[in-house]
């Protein structure tokens, strides 16, 4: 079945995905989306990254949207575009500790890291 997510995706959607990598390997489930309050974007997503994966435990890692391909084969699948490589020397955060501080900078580096534009839109 090819179920193709064209916009609007529900966020209980995501968080009920299994995220894949373009070869299956199954890497964990998105946790959350950060939205920006000025712009209403999902500026990223906060992968829970499974322990068996890259033998990383219960890392989170924040990723931008746009990392993610919604048209899948399986209508429980989202792929990330993103190599198991990148993935495993990506910097990442626990659930104690989540990102603070000047958030417009943090996203700017995830999106430099994934080598993924961050995209502005005007409110």
């Amino acid at each position: 079945m090819n179920t193709d997510y064209h916009f609007p995706i529900s966020s209980s959607t995501t968080h009920n995905c299994t995220i894949k990598t373009a070869r299956d390997e199954k890497v964990g489930k998105i946790k959350d989306l950060m939205i920006d309050t000025e712009t209403g974007e999902v500026v990223y997503a906060v992968l829970a990254v499974d322990e068996g994966f890259l033998n990383m435990g219960t890392k989170l890692l924040a990723l931008p949207w746009q990392a993610f391909h919604f048209q899948t084969q399986q209508k429980d699948v989202i792929i990330v575009n993103v190599e198991k490589e990148k993935l495993e020397k990506a910097p990442g955060f626990d659930q104690d500790n989540w990102p603070s501080g000047p958030q417009h900078e943090f996203i700017d580096d995830i999106h430099t890291y994934y080598g993924f534009e961050r995209r502005l839109i005007k409110a």
